[in-house]
């Protein structure tokens, strides 16, 4: 893995020296980055000396918070699973994709319905270089990424790739799987939300997962909050009440704002649902 400042870029995935685009010009290797901290985390490659250098400090204090990424990852393949298998979804809206591994959005369901169709959304320049070379579709559906942040939804929606590959007038699925987080409250999360989710029609779908200090001692999410914030990544842990209220107005699907762990889990209930401290939910637009 490469260190921060250095050149020993890591060339496991789009970083190939024929590759004109690499190294993204924005990419800054000296500075932490919440996909790459994920990455890190899932013992990725794709990773540096400061995100790894935080994802330290917050394991310092939160010692399952690799687990946790590791349930979080889980989480998504099951909610895929379920959306497509149990709901007919056949088009996905993925906002903080992360740097691209294996089972993406669009790998689970199109493993089950290769028509499906996903839009990826993130704003770190290196997860758009590496899903140029990952993110290859199954041939009778369709993947495409936007470069954005999504605290410009607006951006999001008016973005050409969006109509290009989602039919807006079918249901999607709205993915914010471990990305409201690293909002402040001052920066209207729920904005974000309900932006989204007046873009989408009748039948749509939302999904959340989302970090919480619920199952931890106070001092711990202090300090790790802290630890984000001098690396100059935001985390906001919230109550289940509080991820709670993204769903409002929707149709909660069972069983509703819960531990990640038991949400609709492969195994049977978890021996500890507190293990990952993380909330999970899904819900369908009236």
């Amino acid at each position: 893995m490469s260190e921060a400042g250095g050149s020993d870029v890591p060339l496991t995935m789009a970083a190939v020296p024929e590759d004109p685009d690499w190294p993204p010009p924005e990419f800054n290797v000296g500075m932490a980055h919440p996909a790459r901290v994920y990455d890190y985390f899932l013992g990725g490659k794709d990773n540096f000396a400061a995100d790894r250098a935080l994802g330290d400090a917050l394991t310092e204090q939160i010692p399952s918070a690799p687990y946790s990424a590791r349930a979080n990852r889980a989480f998504l393949g099951r909610a895929v699973r379920y959306l497509v298998k149990e709901r007919g979804i056949r088009q996905f809206l993925d906002i903080g994709t992360g740097i691209p591994s294996a089972g993406n959005t669009h790998e689970v369901a199109q493993a089950i319905a290769p028509q499906t169709r996903a839009l990826y959304v993130d704003n770190d320049p290196i997860v758009l270089a590496h899903a140029r070379a990952l993110m290859s579709s199954n041939t009778d559906g369709t993947t495409a990424f936007i470069q954005a942040d999504a605290r410009d939804p607006g951006k999001i929606l008016a973005d050409p790739a969006l109509r290009e590959t989602l039919d807006l007038a079918e249901p999607v699925a709205l993915m914010l799987v471990s990305i409201l987080p690293f909002f402040r409250d001052d920066e209207k999360p729920q904005r974000i939300v309900s932006t989204l989710l007046d873009a989408l029609p009748s039948g749509s779908y939302l999904t959340i997962s989302h970090i919480t200090a619920d199952f931890i001692k106070p001092e711990q999410a202090a300090n790790a909050v802290a630890a984000g914030q001098q690396s100059g990544v935001t985390y906001v842990p919230r109550t289940q009440a509080e991820v709670a209220s993204f769903f409002s107005g929707l149709d909660l699907v069972e069983p509703g704002v819960v531990p990640i762990l038991t949400w609709r889990p492969d195994d049977g209930e978890p021996a500890d649902p507190h293990a990952a401290s993380h909330y999970a939910g899904m819900a369908r637009k009236p």
